[in-house]
């Protein structure tokens, strides 16, 4: 299977493991994906500071998974974000954007810092060790690969594309698929945010 058909064919699995998502009703503790993504991690922050799962209680958490290098979904998906956030005011405020990168090699906090800075004031940035990553990609199912170039030139990570919405409590709500509308994203998160 080609690169592009092995996309292709997860993109239409993504489509239907976040269309029940996005269908289920706020705190439904009884959806199967309730506990199925998310967990402890313990990670470090675009401005150096080590943070872990508990740092964020209190707040809902907007994650999306990639890295700095990458050339178009992630610009999309943040870009995205950072619209649907501003469409919802100050609502927005129970909101904590986050971007955790799947390439710490080069996703320094500096990197970091300089990158997420361009999508939106409020979103973090986040990296660690490989093991880190390595295990929070684990606790939220997120697809890496890297893929190292036949002659030399910079590798590349394929990687999910799904935007995670995280409870005040830490339990996972819901999946926002890639290519959302910002408007879309808004209508989702006014749902858990309620008025």
């Amino acid at each position: 299977m080609t690169a592009p058909s092995r996309r292709a064919a997860l993109a239409t699995f993504v489509g239907t493991l976040a269309a029940p998502a996005l269908a289920a009703s706020p705190g439904a503790d009884g959806d199967p994906l309730a506990k199925r993504f998310g967990g402890p991690f313990a990670l470090t922050t675009h401005d150096g500071r080590r943070v872990t799962e508990a740092d964020f209680r209190g707040r809902f958490l907007l994650i999306f998974f990639g890295y700095t290098r990458c050339p178009d979904v992630c610009p999309t998906g943040l870009a995205t974000m950072a619209a649907a956030l501003d469409a919802l005011g100050p609502r927005a405020e129970r909101l904590q954007p986050v971007f955790v990168t799947l390439d710490p090699a080069r996703d320094t906090p500096p990197a970091l810092a300089d990158y997420v800075a361009s999508f939106h004031p409020r979103l973090i940035g986040l990296t660690g060790s490989e093991s880190e990553i390595a295990a929070v990609a684990r606790a939220f199912r997120v697809h890496r690969v890297k893929y190292q170039p036949a002659a030399g030139g910079d590798y590349a990570v394929d990687h999910g594309s799904l935007t995670y919405l995280m409870g005040p409590d830490g339990g996972f709500l819901t999946l926002i698929p890639h290519g959302a509308t910002p408007g879309r994203m808004a209508d989702v998160l006014r749902r858990y945010l309620g008025a």
